[in-house]
């Protein structure tokens, strides 16, 4: 039997250019387990991609702040407050990096995320002030409430599901996956992680993106 799965998607199901690997198609959709994709990017994408996997819709999404689990939605973190933020990042003439139409923030419910190109400084400070955290994915700076994380959202999905989280293999590659690896029963931060991720992971793999998540999978098939 091959357990349950956690799964970041930027830089762990995808390539170097941030592509989602094909290969996800040929191993997640016949996974015999649940299989949770936990991630910073808005609700909607990793719903989506669930529904084009054939998975059942079992989401953690930005950074914890929602949670899809039996067809039930549950909200942490506040949007309001993070826009807030923003606004204040902007009025005092930072960017938010994603031109008028900000595909990335549009359908975000917790959180702001903000270019890498920001400036950073500029942002924490601000965000300080609005009792808010900011967390760097390695994809953008995520503005959001304390104790919204990946992890929490697991525990969630668990008691949900009737599993523990210590259950879980859980692969990422940045710092927002680290509460997740610390609850997860055995965790692998890709080649590609962050140090954060690499710390907090129980082994670090030799290959980069799908290629260090797929060597994972296919040793847990043989296993």
């Amino acid at each position: 039997m091959v357990p349950p799965l956690v799964l970041d998607i930027d830089g762990t199901l995808t390539d170097a250019d941030g592509h989602l690997d094909p290969r996800a198609f040929d191993v997640l959709p016949s996974w015999d387990a649940p299989v949770v994709l936990a991630t910073g990017k808005a609700f909607p994408y990793p719903v989506s991609l669930c529904h084009y996997l054939g998975l059942p819709e079992t989401v953690v999404a930005e950074n914890g702040g929602v949670v899809l689990v039996e067809g039930d939605v549950t909200f942490a973190g506040d949007r309001e407050d993070a826009q807030a933020a923003a606004d204040e990042f902007v009025a005092r003439g930072g960017d938010l990096g994603w031109g008028p139409a900000d595909t990335v923030n549009r359908w975000r419910e917790t959180e702001i995320a903000i270019s890498l190109d920001a400036d950073e400084a500029l942002l924490r400070e601000v965000s300080a002030e609005f009792d808010l955290e900011v967390v760097d994915t390695g994809f953008a700076y995520h503005v959001k409430s304390p104790g919204v994380e990946k992890a929490v959202g697991l525990e969630h999905v668990c008691d949900r599901l009737d599993y523990d989280p210590a259950d879980f293999v859980a692969i990422g590659d940045s710092e927002n996956d680290a509460s997740t690896f610390g609850v997860a029963g055995q965790s692998y931060a890709v080649a590609n992680a962050d140090d954060v991720a690499k710390a907090a992971a129980d082994e670090v793999l030799e290959d980069s993106y799908m290629d260090g998540t797929l060597s994972v999978l296919q040793s847990l098939q043989e296993s």
